[in-house]
């Protein structure tokens, strides 16, 4: 088949990569435009035009595709499908009709859970224990399209964001290409999405990232790991910000309820121990150990190195 891709971070290299090594076509990647950044705001390539530039495919970069010259140069393309893996633009009505067999996208969940921008880090947050990957014939909706396939994948304790992205995007490009190959024989089946059970995955902020001790141990552990490589939960020590890689519940408390404490219990925020094996954080329910540290304009640390270089006294880190 001719195939149209569009996508635009590094999730989406994955797939690119699949249908490269498959027997369909690519012959056109879109992404969207390159953007300022850094100190010297110099303009960033997505990592998938870098990786396209590699291919030798050719790029469009539109803006959108709200304007006739945009549809005009898609359907000048006479695609079969065109595959959509965050491409971080909507498509309207006009586009997703072009190509010959329909527009196809991979969502990292198992929908109709966590539609949205953010499934990955909201899977985490919520504590699923499975989440997945779908391949999803795309409409006008937010992830509401009929769902061609699906795959889903059990989600380990001490799983971040990082990893699980790392998972399911080679996992969504070698569904991709099985799906396709299925479309492209007219075997492909599309089920229309549960209207049970949906739940929506918004856009991570940076002001989600701060830790609020007074929340149970559990909970701040998922923010750990669903912000882990972005934006990194953190706190504060001294004034200045602490950034938390890392954490683990302190064995043996970290099912203390509110109703267990009494008046000499430690506040929410104080740290109770520190020590190699990590530093223990009270929280508003059970504790947590800090296992890896970094402080603004450094490295991050595994906790000993940590200690070698500041002192943590036995009083608080600051809530948000």
């Amino acid at each position: 088949m001719r195939l149209g891709f569009a996508g635009t971070p590094q999730f989406s290299i994955a797939a690119l990569d699949a249908l490269l090594r498959s027997r369909h076509r690519v012959v056109a990647v879109f992404t969207q435009p390159d953007r300022p950044a850094g100190r010297g705001q110099s303009l960033h390539l997505s990592a998938v035009k870098r990786r396209a530039l590699e291919a030798g495919l050719d790029v469009f970069q539109p803006a959108g595709f709200k304007t006739p010259d945009a549809v005009a140069a898609l359907r000048r393309l006479e695609l079969d499908a065109l595959v959509v893996v965050a491409y971080g633009l909507i498509l309207p009505a006009a586009v997703l009709s072009l190509p010959q067999l329909g527009c196809f996208n991979i969502h990292a969940s198992l929908l109709p859970r966590w539609r949205g921008a953010a499934p990955i880090q909201r899977a985490l947050l919520a504590g699923d224990a499975t989440t997945g990957v779908t391949i999803m014939r795309m409409e006008a909706g937010l992830d509401t399209g009929p769902i061609v396939a699906s795959r889903e994948v059990q989600i380990g304790e001490r799983e971040t964001a990082g990893s699980l992205h790392d998972r399911l995007a080679p996992l969504g490009g070698q569904l991709l290409v099985e799906t396709l190959d299925e479309v492209a024989a007219g075997r492909a089946r599309a089920q229309p999405q549960s209207q049970f059970g949906i739940t929506y995955a918004e856009k991570i902020t940076k002001a989600e990232a701060l830790i609020d001790w007074r929340e149970a141990a559990t909970s701040i552990l998922r923010r750990v790991r669903a912000f882990n490589p972005w934006p990194i939960a953190e706190t504060r020590m001294n004034g200045a910000q602490l950034r938390v890689w890392d954490a683990e519940l302190v064995p043996g408390i970290a099912a203390a309820t509110p109703s267990d404490r009494n008046d000499a219990a430690p506040p929410p925020g104080s740290v109770v121990a520190a020590s190699n094996a990590g530093i223990d954080v009270a929280c508003g329910r059970g504790a947590l150990r800090l296992l890896r540290l970094q402080l603004a304009g450094r490295k991050p640390l595994a906790v000993p190195e940590f200690l070698k270089s500041q002192r943590v006294a036995l009083s608080s880190f600051a809530s948000s």
